[in-house]
C-alpha cells in the first residue's frame, strides 16, 4: 500500500505522518516513512537546492529538479518497499509538484502530470490524504523561517490551496480531503478513518489499524 500526505505548508502533514506510521507499525505492519523531495542521498541534495537556498530558478527548472528527486525516490526506496509487501507512507508526492509549479503563471498542470508519469514510471499512490487548510491559518501555524515556496506570499498560498483542491482527483487511485482546520486529534480521526476504510476494502496481507496509543 502506498499512502501519500499533501496540502499547503502548515496543514500538519508531518505530525499526521508520524501518528499514522506509529499506528500501522503497532498493528504489525512493516512501514517505510519517506519525504518527497528527499529520503535518498540524491533527493536530499536536491531538496537543499530547492527549499533551503537563495538560488533564483525558473519554474521549469524547479519542476525538473523535483521530478529528478522523485524518480530516485521511486526507484531506490518506494518500488523496493512495495515489492517487499511493506506499506509506504510519503510526505508529499507528484501532486505537490503539479500544484506548486502550475499556480501563479507557472507551467500547465497537464504538462506536469505527463512529466510526472516519466519521473515515476507511472507509479501513483493507492490513497492520497489531502490536508486542507485556509492559507491564512497555515501562515499562523508556521513558526520557522519561510522556505522558498512560502516566501512567495499569502496570495500565492491561496492559489496553491485552490490548486490542490482542483488537482487532487488526478493524484492516484483514491483520495480523501481531510479538514485540517481543527485540533490535531480531529485531523487524526479523519486520517485514521480513511486509511482503515481503504484497508478494509483492499487490505489483503495487510494488518488493519488498531487504536493502540496512537
Amino acid at each position: 500500500m502506498f499512502i501519500t500526505f499533501d496540502g499547503i505548508d502548515g496543514a500538519g502533514k508531518s505530525t499526521q505522518v508520524i501518528r499514522l506510521v506509529n499506528a500501522l507499525q503497532e498493528a504489525g505492519n512493516q512501514v517505510v516513512s519517506l519525504r518527497d523531495p528527499g529520503s535518498t542521498m540524491t533527493g536530499e541534495a536536491i531538496r537543499g537546492l530547492l527549499l533551503d537556498s537563495d538560488l533564483h530558478m525558473h519554474r521549469r527548472s524547479e519542476a525538473l529538479l523535483y521530478m529528478a528527486a522523485r524518480c530516485q525516490l521511486v526507484e531506490e526506496r518506494i518500488r523496493p518497499a512495495l515489492a517487499d509487501n511493506q506499506i509506504v507512507v510519503c510526505d508529499r508526492f507528484l501532486l505537490a509538484n503539479v500544484v506548486y509549479q502550475s499556480v501563479g503563471g507557472g507551467e500547465s498542470a497537464e504538462k506536469l502530470w505527463r512529466l510526472g508519469e516519466l519521473a515515476t514510471g507511472g507509479l501513483r499512490p493507492d490513497l492520497t490524504l489531502l490536508l486542507d487548510l485556509p492559507a491564512e491559518r497555515a501562515f499562523e501555524r508556521i513558526d520557522r523561517p519561510a522556505d522558498r515556496m512560502e516566501s512567495r506570499g499569502l496570495q500565492y498560498m491561496k492559489n496553491v490551496r485552490a490548486g490542490f483542491l482542483a488537482q487532487v482527483a488526478a493524484a492516484g487511485s483514491e483520495y480523501v480531503i481531510v479538514d485540517a482546520d481543527q485540533h490535531v486529534e480531529g485531523i487524526y480521526e479523519q486520517v485514521y478513518g480513511a486509511v482503515d476504510s481503504w484497508m478494509d476494502r483492499h487490505s489483503g496481507h495487510l494488518k488493519r489499524l488498531g487504536r493502540g496509543n496512537s
